[in-house]
């Protein structure tokens, strides 16, 4: 599985961004995928997930009501639509996928947007 962010950028808080991003490869053995986020000298935590099957959605705190994760399964690609975004945002945002093959277990990460809210 090979994943593709985009939609990165500058933004002044309170404005909106949507990050995208592309799966090639065994789409097929994907179950769920989620947008992570590093900023400098932070470890990397969960924004976002989604399941596949069902379409069932968790959130960090922090993004709650501002941020919503979607899927387009006939396009392999996942969305992030942030909105209201604060300078706390800032951070390279990193898209992953859960996959199964068989009973081994395997997660991919895309290369990161970076996405930088001004105050």
């Amino acid at each position: 599985v090979q994943l593709v962010e985009s939609g990165g950028g500058l933004v002044q808080a309170g404005g909106s961004l949507r990050l995208f991003c592309a799966a090639s490869g065994s789409t097929f053995s994907i179950n769920a995928m989620g947008w992570y986020r590093q900023a400098p000298g932070k470890q990397r935590e969960l924004v976002a997930r989604i399941i596949s099957g069902g379409g069932s959605t968790n959130y960090a705190d922090s993004v709650k009501g501002r941020f919503t994760i979607s899927r387009d399964n006939a396009k392999n690609t996942m969305y992030l639509q942030m909105n209201s975004l604060k300078p706390e945002d800032t951070a390279v945002y990193y898209c992953k996928a859960e996959a199964v093959v068989g009973f081994l277990r395997h997660n991919y990460w895309g290369q990161g947007t970076q996405v930088t809210v001004s105050s």
